[in-house]
Order: C-alpha cells, then sequence, then structure tokens
C-alpha cells in the first residue's frame, strides 16, 4: 500500500512538471476560489535545442516592444529575480493571437469579444507617464523612492532655452563625489520601489473597465510604487482573459482579476480606508454613468484618469443628450474640442460637489477622436463654494463665431472672509454686434485652467529624458509642450481659416496673425486641441479689426456679399485698429521652432473607433465592410434598380399611391427609366 501511494505521488508529480492540460484548473476556478496558481513550465527538447535569450526585466525601451516579455518570480519578496524563460507563444488556445505593446505580451481571441484598439497606445503611453509622475509624488511623502528603468541620465526639460542651458552647466560644474555622496544618501533615507515589486506603501490602483487586461499589465509592469491592481470587467471571459494574462506576464501579485460591476466595485470602496489612490476609467462611448461612483471611491489627493469617446454627442450634434449625460448643453462651433473638455470637468466638478469635494485638472487633453482628463479630486467645504463660480455658459453667435463667457457665481474678496453672490449678466446683447445674427447659449462648462503647469513640466521633462521608454514618446512630448505654452486663464479659442473664411478672404499666414496681436498688446498661443487655433485674451472686435486690415491688401468682391450676411455686416464697418502684420520672433513658439511632433498624421486606414466587443464574438471588419459600402453613396448616384430600397413610399401610407400592394420606395425611379425607354 506504501508502494502504491509513492507511484502515485510520483506520477502526480510527473503530471505537474509537464502541465498536463487535465491538472490545470480551469480560469473561472480562479476567479471565484480567488487563489493564485502559479506554474512553473520545463523547457522540452525542441527547446533545449534553442540558445538561451536573457531576459532584462527592468528596461522598457521601444527597442524591445516587439521581444519577450521579461517574465519574472511571482512572489512579492523575490520578483526581481529572473525565472526560466518560456516561449511567449505557449498556451495559446486556437485561434488567439498575441499583442506586444510596451513590457506587456497580451493573449486575444481571435473574434471581436473582448475589445482592444491599437490606436490607443498613445493613451496607455501617456497614462503611464502621468501616473509615474503622480506616484513620485505620492510616494515621496510616504517615504518611498520609485526607480523607473532608464532614468539615471535623466534631463529635465524646461519651457526656456536659456534655462536649459544654466541647468546644464551647472550640472556639469557639479562635482561628481558630490552627487554620488547625494544619491547614497537618499537611498538611504528613502524606500526603493521597483517596476515589478510590489510596495507596501504604494497605490492601490482601479480599472474599473478593464477589457484585455492591458492597461493594467502595463501598469504593473511599467509603473513602480504600486501596491495592487484592480482590473475588472462586467463580461465573464474578459476577466477570464485577464487572470489568463495576468497570470502570463507574471504579474498575478500584483493584478488581481474582478467580474463585476464597475459602479459596485467603487461604490463598496467609498469608505476613507478602501478607497484607490488612482482610479482609470476608459469605457467605450460616455463615461457618465460611472462618474458618480468615481468620485467616491478615490481617495483623497487621488487620481481619476477619465476618458470620452462619445464625441458626437460633447461637440454639438446631440446638445439634448449631452445635457441629459453631464449636465451640460453642448454646441458646434470651432472650439468643439476644448469645449468637450470643459464639459466633461463641469460634471466631474458638479458630482464631487455633492460629496463635498471638488477637482483640480492635471492634465487634459483633446486627442485623436477622444478626449482624456487626469484630475485630482479633493475634500473640503470652504472650497466646494468656490464650485459656481468656475462654470460659465456660452454665448456663441451662429454668423461669425464670436463667442462671450457668462460665469454662474461671482466671488469678492473682504479681507479674510469671502463673499459669494449671483453674477450679473448677459454680456451680450439680442444680436451680436459685429454681424448681426442671433446668438446660442452653450454650457455651464469649467472656465478654469485645463492643466496644472507644474506638474505637466515633470511629465515632460521625464518623458523627455526616457525617451525609449514609451514607443509615442515624440508625440507625448510635443504635446505636452503645446499645453505648457496655451494661455491658461484663456477658455476656448478661435480658428484662423474660419476667421478668414467668414468674410471670403485669403487666409493670413499664422505667424502674421499672432504678430498682429502681440503688436496690438494682446497674449496669443496656440492649443493642442486645433492646428490653426488662436487662443487669445483679445476681444472679438480686435480679431475682426486685424482681419479688416487683411482684407484691405487682400480684397474680397464686394458686389457678390449679400447685404445681410456676416461678411458684408464685418467689412462694411471700419477698423478701429491699424495692425501690423510684421513678423515678431516671440510669435513664433517653442514647440514649433523645435519641429515637434505636435499633430501626426492618420496612423493608419480605418484609425477611428472600433465596433463594440460582442458577447458571441463577431469580427470587426463587418463595420469596415459596411463603411466602405456606404462610402459617398449621396455623391454617387444609383443606376441599378436591385440596390434601390423596397420598403413603401410616403403616398402608400396616406393610402394615395396608385401602385397599391406593389409599392416600393423607388418606384418613381422606375417609371422614369420606363418611360426613357418607350422614348
Amino acid at each position: 500500500m506504501l508502494v502504491r501511494s509513492a507511484r502515485q505521488v510520483s506520477l502526480a508529480a510527473l503530471r505537474f512538471s509537464l502541465l498536463l492540460p487535465k491538472e490545470r484548473p480551469s480560469f473561472s476556478q480562479i476567479l471565484t476560489t480567488g487563489h493564485i496558481c502559479v506554474f512553473k513550465t520545463f523547457r522540452t527538447m525542441d527547446s533545449k535545442k534553442q540558445p538561451e535569450e536573457s531576459q532584462d526585466t527592468t528596461s522598457a525601451g521601444a527597442d524591445n516592444v516587439t521581444t519577450a516579455v521579461p517574465m519574472g518570480n511571482t512572489n512579492p519578496s523575490s520578483s526581481t529575480e529572473p525565472s526560466q524563460n518560456s516561449s511567449t507563444e505557449s498556451g495559446l488556445l486556437p485561434g488567439e493571437t498575441v499583442v506586444r505593446e510596451g513590457k506587456a505580451t497580451i493573449l486575444f481571441p481571435s473574434a471581436n469579444e473582448v475589445f482592444y484598439n491599437p490606436v490607443q497606445e498613445f493613451n496607455r503611453d501617456l497614462t503611464c507617464a502621468v501616473i509615474t509622475e503622480f506616484a513620485r509624488e505620492q510616494l515621496a511623502q510616504r517615504g518611498v523612492r520609485i526607480l523607473v528603468p532608464g532614468e539615471k541620465d535623466r534631463v529635465v526639460v524646461h519651457l526656456s532655452e536659456e534655462k536649459n542651458g544654466n541647468a546644464d552647466e551647472e550640472a556639469l560644474e557639479k562635482p561628481e563625489n558630490e552627487q554620488e555622496k547625494a544619491e547614497e544618501s537618499a537611498e538611504k533615507e528613502y524606500i526603493t520601489a521597483a517596476v515589478g515589486e510590489r510596495c507596501e506603501q504604494g497605490l492601490r490602483v482601479l480599472e474599473g473597465l478593464s477589457a484585455s487586461g492591458l492597461r493594467s499589465v502595463r501598469f504593473a509592469l511599467e509603473v513602480p510604487g504600486l501596491k495592487n491592481i484592480t482590473a475588472n470587467d462586467y463580461s465573464a471571459k474578459a476577466a477570464a482573459l485577464i487572470a489568463r494574462n495576468a497570470e502570463h506576464n507574471n504579474v498575478s501579485h500584483i493584478l488581481q482579476a474582478s467580474q463585476r460591476d464597475a459602479s459596485m466595485v467603487m461604490y463598496e470602496a467609498k469608505g476613507r480606508k478602501e478607497r484607490y489612490d488612482v482610479i482609470d476609467l476608459d469605457p467605450y462611448g460616455s463615461p457618465s454613468s460611472f462618474l458618480d461612483a468615481a468620485v467616491q471611491a478615490v481617495s483623497e489627493g487621488g487620481l481619476l484618469c477619465i476618458t470620452c469617446t462619445d464625441m458626437a454627442v460633447m461637440a454639438g450634434n446631440s446638445g439634448e443628450t449631452c445635457y441629459s449625460k453631464y449636465g451640460s448643453m453642448s454646441i458646434k462651433s470651432k472650439y468643439c474640442h476644448e469645449m468637450a473638455l470643459r464639459i466633461i470637468l463641469h460634471s466631474l466638478d458638479q458630482k464631487a460637489a455633492v460629496y463635498q469635494r471638488y477637482i483640480e485638472p492635471l492634465l487634459s487633453v483633446s486627442v485623436d477622436f477622444y478626449i482624456r482628463v487626469f484630475v485630482r479630486v479633493r475634500t473640503g467645504q470652504a472650497m466646494v463654494k468656490n464650485s459656481a463660480s468656475k462654470q460659465a455658459l456660452v454665448y456663441n453667435c451662429v454668423g461669425c463665431g464670436a463667442f462671450h463667457l457668462q460665469r454662474m457665481g461671482k466671488r469678492t474678496s473682504q479681507g479674510k472672509h469671502m463673499k459669494y453672490s449671483a453674477a450679473t449678466g448677459p454680456p451680450v446683447g439680442s444680436n451680436c454686434e459685429h454681424c448681426g445674427q442671433r446668438h446660442q447659449l452653450g454650457g455651464p462648462i469649467w472656465a478654469e485652467p485645463l492643466h496644472d503647469i507644474t506638474f505637466v513640466q515633470k511629465v515632460l521633462g521625464a518623458v523627455s529624458g526616457n525617451p525609449t521608454r514609451f514607443r509615442t514618446s515624440k508625440r507625448i512630448e510635443g504635446v505636452l509642450s503645446m499645453v505648457t505654452e496655451e494661455l491658461r486663464d484663456v477658455p476656448l479659442y478661435y480658428v484662423l481659416d474660419h476667421l478668414s473664411s467668414t468674410v471670403h478672404c485669403n487666409t493670413p499666414p499664422m505667424l502674421q496673425f499672432r504678430s498682429a496681436l502681440l503688436h496690438a498688446g494682446h497674449r496669443v498661443s496656440l492649443s493642442h486641441a486645433c492646428k490653426n487655433a488662436v487662443k487669445t485674451d483679445a476681444p472679438a472686435g480686435v480679431l475682426w479689426d486685424i482681419i479688416r486690415c487683411w482684407e484691405k491688401s487682400n480684397p474680397v468682391k464686394r458686389e457678390r456679399l449679400s447685404e445681410t450676411s456676416p461678411a458684408h455686416r464685418i467689412l462694411s464697418t471700419e477698423p478701429t485698429l491699424q495692425a501690423c502684420f510684421e513678423i515678431r520672433e516671440d510669435a513664433n513658439p517653442q514647440s514649433r521652432k523645435r519641429h515637434l511632433t505636435r499633430f501626426q498624421e492618420n496612423p493608419q486606414a480605418n484609425w477611428g473607433p472600433k465596433a463594440r466587443a460582442k458577447a458571441g464574438g463577431g469580427m470587426s471588419s463587418e463595420l469596415e465592410d459596411k463603411r466602405k459600402h456606404f462610402q459617398g453613396k449621396r455623391k454617387q448616384p444609383i443606376t441599378d434598380s436591385s440596390q434601390l430600397k423596397n420598403f413603401p413610399c410616403k403616398k402608400f401610407r396616406k393610402g394615395t399611391c396608385t401602385h397599391g400592394e406593389k409599392c416600393c420606395y423607388s418606384h418613381e425611379f422606375e417609371q422614369g427609366a420606363i418611360e426613357d425607354k418607350m422614348e
């Protein structure tokens, strides 16, 4: 009996070492039990013939984006020790593919069962950079120093070139032994936290809508100073895939999969001890249904990362839908992308104010087909009283595009106290003073700064000093450089080609137009949200005076203009300001001089929003085929009667159609074709 049991033990050990399929627990068991199962794979005879490839567990450069993911030990105490190498393609199920991004290697089903969009790699890279700097600030207060791979030769980026030169000279003049002593003393004072390690004093991260878990896996592999990451998704297939990808990348000691409703996960964590330090929400569409829970579940001074992809709603196509979701009326305008950023910030501040909390925007960007905001949430009843004065209504002229902002509230300082009252208005008349057209009313929107320039400069310095960390580092540097150059206290912007098209004249060069504003004594900057944007503190009357002066040297045919058109009304008024179009040196911003990647070209064909993931799968190519089928359908008339619609016409519904039951929507075309043949 004893010999028989020994044989059973040896067979069991052999099956475990070979990872026989019947000995593997299912992913549903892993999710339900909550246990972390660790398997150590052994190379087969074929793999022994191949040379071993050394894996660096700390490098995260762009050169190793397409290489195998480093497989570290899943034990938190020894997570930096390299383990046995294994092929990244092992364990693939039929029809699965491997996606490599950053340091992560993610398994994906071939069908569209779990959502993934490769174009949003910039979004994920930027999020990793922002959370890294946020962790650096937060953990420094807890006595923890984070170690980011490749940051030893870090270069701090300032706005002016002179500051850069002085900083470099000071760094060269400083003796090397003093730098070494400073580094040694810093190491003694702080506890270090590296990527891939579990830090007990670190941050707690929640990704509410994780899908495949790609973003969470990248957090675990690329962001140091994390205690744990909860990757949640309501889909059972997505949750199983998250657990599998966590095991595949050896981050199960940091990352836990969850299959629950995202709102319930956050509502249950609204207690002060259960709150998350970082909450990331990247839904398919609108995040409005998760905002109320998010502002409660984030810790004091915590970070909220929100993505909105419903730009059609936020850009003015459906103002009533935008009001029902975000409490703000969107309008069609040239500044719609920045207005979308201010709408989501208004909604976040409004949700937070209910619970005596307020927001501090750290970074807000409009990129490609979505917007992304990073806000810090704090608690304070006194600061919440300022919320009304931070919101504003927008009066937009439908003729010339001139806009005015009306604050919702007013605050006045009276010594040590602050007096709050209702704002007075409106700032405009019934018709526009420039073109005589009516106004549209939009908002309320966030009227305070969109960014924390100090924080943005830290992120910019980290990315610029470590360019091999992300594959999209050049674009991140270009976008953040433009963000630092924007006028912080000037909401919204004008578009230069729209100003010139309003009066039907040639568009002046951007440098000459910016120089004219600077000569007039006003400030001006570009905007990351639009290539031809003009963000200035000059009133609309000054802009039209500059356009009038430009039109005199580039005249339009006045006889073709209608007397009621905005162009006729604007050009019939003489300018009160004589514009000077001599180019100034400060009219060209540093980001433009350095030729940074500010507005990249389309990365690939059909790069926009992808099809929503389906429970039963389904290929995403169906959406692309549908788009190609209906592309240009109005420009190319249909000549084949078989392609015409076959549902009844309007006369059939009224009972006046002469075709009776044979009626179809396109029978008038058929009748016309028959008459042409008879002729």
